[in-house]
């Protein structure tokens, strides 16, 4: 009888190890949204499908991910379809991108964004500015781009609207934009921390100077360094949850072959995956946006998708080890 109580206890004890390893799947929402607002190109842009045909839920599966329902593709609702405007046609659609975020919204999960570009961070954060049970919340922004994309009207020298949606958050310009998407409370410049910008316009440049913007560097990223982790901390200290968008430019170019504002002497995607992974082994870490990846024409070989899928496996692990 004590040989089989021993044996008995031993079972049990090997049960705690199971049920925790269990445990260890993190649930994940993937959301497509392929409005990006562009002027002279097609509306809809392929690159959210791109990365999603490598099999996402697949590898999202072989991370230690758990999809909590189908990946979700954003289309504007047919009264929305008859408005004028790529911009406007835009705000409407980050709208939606705002709603389905929020209905996925679930305690111990991350939100997976694959973008059409960084016009779509406005809809991200309106998504996670409240709670499932509709509590405002204070949403943190951490930008890696190559490009500050704090531009407004008056600064910028392309008059592109994808040099412009960090500002456009933060409340410095184009309002009405920023309202139809949902975002009524502009983020404060404290709750925004930029990584890996190294080309600004010069009136931008200007502007980064006169906020005193939060940022590190590409080498911060790549060493994960003292600077990086004490800029993520004050900022996440002051935040509720937190959004880190990806510009794929952000990346060295041989990493994004067919991007067509690549700038030399950025991290590599497994530097900053190792980067994206700390920040989200903080639980205020919540989503995570993929922009402008080169899609099925001009990514030779696959390239950028897979630095596209480094960077999620990143999060996931880094959401993993909480």
């Amino acid at each position: 009888m004590r040989f089989r109580s021993l044996f008995v206890g031993s079972l049990l004890a090997l049960a705690v190890p199971l049920t925790s390893l269990a445990a260890e799947s993190i649930k994940v929402d993937v959301i497509k949204n392929p409005y990006g607002g562009g002027r002279n190109v097609p509306e809809l842009s392929t690159n959210p499908d791109y990365i999603h045909a490598a099999g996402l839920e697949r590898l999202i599966g072989e991370w230690g991910g758990e999809l909590i329902r189908p990946v979700q593709d954003i289309r504007l609702k047919p009264a929305q379809e008859r408005q004028y405007g790529e911009w406007n046609r835009m705000a409407l659609a980050n709208a939606n991108f705002a709603e389905v975020v929020r209905e996925g919204l679930q305690d111990n999960m991350i939100t997976i964004g694959l973008e059409a570009n960084c016009n779509d961070l406005l809809g991200m954060l309106a998504g996670l500015k409240y709670d499932s049970d509709g509590n405002a919340r204070k949403v943190g922004l951490v930008f890696y781009d190559s490009h500050g994309d704090f531009n407004v009207p008056e600064t910028t020298l392309s008059g592109m609207l994808g040099g412009m949606p960090v500002a456009v958050a933060a409340g410095h310009a184009l309002h009405n934009l920023r309202e139809t998407t949902g975002l009524a409370e502009p983020l404060p410049m404290s709750d925004i921390m930029w990584g890996g910008v190294r080309d600004l316009d010069p009136l931008e440049a200007d502007r980064f100077r006169e906020y005193e913007v939060r940022q590190v560097s590409v080498q911060d990223i790549r060493d994960l360094s003292a600077n990086f982790r004490r800029q993520f901390d004050e900022m996440a200290s002051g935040v509720d949850v937190i959004y880190v968008h990806v510009d794929m430019d952000v990346l060295e170019p041989d990493e994004v072959p067919g991007h067509p504002l690549t700038v030399t002497d950025g991290p590599s995607s497994k530097a900053l995956a190792a980067a994206i992974g700390l920040m989200f082994e903080n639980p205020k870490t919540v989503a995570l946006g993929i922009a402008s990846t080169p899609s099925f024409n001009s990514d030779r070989d696959g390239i950028s998708r897979q630095a596209a899928l480094n960077l999620i496996e990143g999060a996931i692990n880094g959401a993993k080890s909480r």
